[in-house]
């Protein structure tokens, strides 16, 4: 009894992989290598990083650069196709292949959005705005406002906090090449002996120029 016993659970498990080992051929024989390049369709230029997803799952992938993908899909998938600035496109894959691979040519067409229009003011109401620009004094004298640009202490502020321009730095560049070739092959003269350049540091510091600006 035990003998048949065992002969019969043999077979049960017999039947049970064939059974197992169908439907994965069945399976099998459903799954494509879905392959293509997505392309704008007014002018056929491959687009990049498009999204593409199988509808209701989460299989899926990306375009590469030059709007190339390639994943594994199912037959009578519905793939949803989406980039940036172009309208979603939608393709079936059909169940009447008859081949394991599928290739397509995907155009996608340019969506135009309309943004609303934004005004940006300088206050948080007109009214505030309204109020500070009929306030603000403003000399209406021609001369007098260049007078006021040209005030000698304004000037002179403006000359201490600008750096030197493109024109100054060339200056500069072609003045210490210029010393450089001028003793090229002899030593050059040291400062620390030269009269002159002390009455200009005495002169300097009587003047206060060597104080720490706070």
């Amino acid at each position: 009894m035990k003998f048949f016993i065992q002969i019969f659970f043999i077979l049960f498990l017999f039947l049970c992989v064939i059974d197992l080992y169908a439907q994965e051929s069945d399976r099998d024989k459903e799954l494509v290598q879905f392959s293509g390049i997505v392309v704008r369709a007014d002018s056929l230029i491959p687009v990049p990083f498009t999204n593409i997803m199988i509808k209701n799952s989460t299989r899926g992938t990306i375009s590469d650069y030059s709007g190339y993908f390639s994943f594994v899909a199912e037959k009578n998938d519905t793939v949803l196709f989406s980039a940036v600035g172009l309208k979603k496109a939608v393709f079936v894959i059909p169940d009447t292949i008859t081949k394991n691979r599928y290739s397509l040519i995907q155009a996608m067409i340019i969506d135009t959005i309309l943004l609303p229009v934004t005004s940006i003011y300088p206050w948080p109401t007109k009214e505030q705005f309204k109020e500070a620009f009929l306030n603000l004094k403003i000399p209406d004298d021609d001369m007098e406002r260049a007078r006021k640009n040209m005030a000698r202490e304004q000037m002179k502020e403006r000359i201490k906090n600008c750096n030197m321009d493109g024109s100054m730095n060339y200056t500069n560049y072609v003045n210490n090449k210029i010393d450089k070739l001028y003793y090229a092959g002899q030593i050059p003269p040291n400062n620390l002996l030269n009269p002159f350049a002390w009455a200009q540091f005495f002169k300097a510091w009587k003047e206060g120029k060597f104080k720490k600006k706070e």
